[in-house]
C-alpha cells in the first residue's frame, strides 16, 4: 500500500499538467467557444429580465411539482422549455475560477492516487499505475458531464468536447503517475 501523503507529488505535477492544458484548449485552440450561442434579440431578453430582479440560480421554466398536472403539461407544449442559470451582475471571478479549478485538479489527482495506493504497492510497474489512475482520473473529469446531456439537454457537443479534454486531463494524470511512482 501506498500513502497518499506519499504522493504529493504526483499530485501537484499532474493538477500543474492538467491546468496547463486547459489553458491551452480554451486560449488558444478555442474550440468550446461554440458550447454555447446568442439569444435571438439578446438586448429584448435582458430588458425583459432585467426588471425581475432574479436572484442567482439555477431555474427552470416552465416549473411545476409534479409531470402529470395538466396545466404543467400545456406550458411545455407552448413553450418555452428552458434551464435558466443566474449569475451575480458582475465580471467572472476568474481568479476565485481558476484557483477553483487547480483545486479540483488536486483534488482529483489525490482520488486516484489514493485508489491506485491501495491496489498497487511501492515499485509498480508503470503501466498498471497509468490504467488505474488513468480510469479514476478520468471518471473525475468525464463521467458527471454525461449528466448535464441526459438530465439538462445540454448539447451533446459540449459533452463530448468536454469529454475528451477530461480524457486528456485523465492521460496526463496517469502519466505523471505512472513516472513519480514511489
Amino acid at each position: 500500500m501506498v500513502s497518499v501523503a506519499s504522493l504529493w507529488l504526483p499530485v501537484l505535477v499532474s493538477a500543474v499538467l492538467v491546468f496547463l492544458a486547459s489553458a491551452l484548449f480554451h486560449m488558444v485552440l478555442k474550440y468550446h467557444q461554440s458550447d454555447a450561442g446568442p439569444l435571438p434579440d439578446e438586448e429584448k431578453v435582458a430588458d425583459a429580465l432585467r426588471p425581475l430582479r432574479i436572484p442567482p440560480g439555477d431555474y427552470s421554466l416552465p416549473y411545476g411539482t409534479g409531470p402529470d398536472s395538466p396545466e404543467l403539461i400545456e406550458k411545455f407544449k407552448q413553450g418555452p422549455v428552458a434551464i435558466l442559470t443566474v449569475m451575480p451582475n458582475r465580471l467572472p471571478a476568474l481568479g476565485v475560477n481558476l484557483a477553483s479549478w487547480f483545486g479540483y485538479s488536486l483534488l482529483v489527482g489525490a482520488l486516484a492516487g489514493y485508489v491506485a495506493g491501495l491496489t498497487l504497492g511501492p515499485g509498480a510497474e508503470y503501466s498498471l499505475v497509468f490504467r488505474v489512475v488513468g480510469a479514476v482520473a478520468f471518471a473525475g473529469y468525464s463521467l458527471a458531464i454525461l449528466q448535464a446531456s441526459i438530465w439538462w439537454s445540454r448539447s451533446w457537443s459540449y459533452t463530448v468536447k468536454t469529454m475528451a479534454d477530461g480524457l486528456v486531463f485523465a492521460l496526463l494524470t496517469a502519466g505523471t503517475f505512472g513516472w513519480l511512482w514511489p
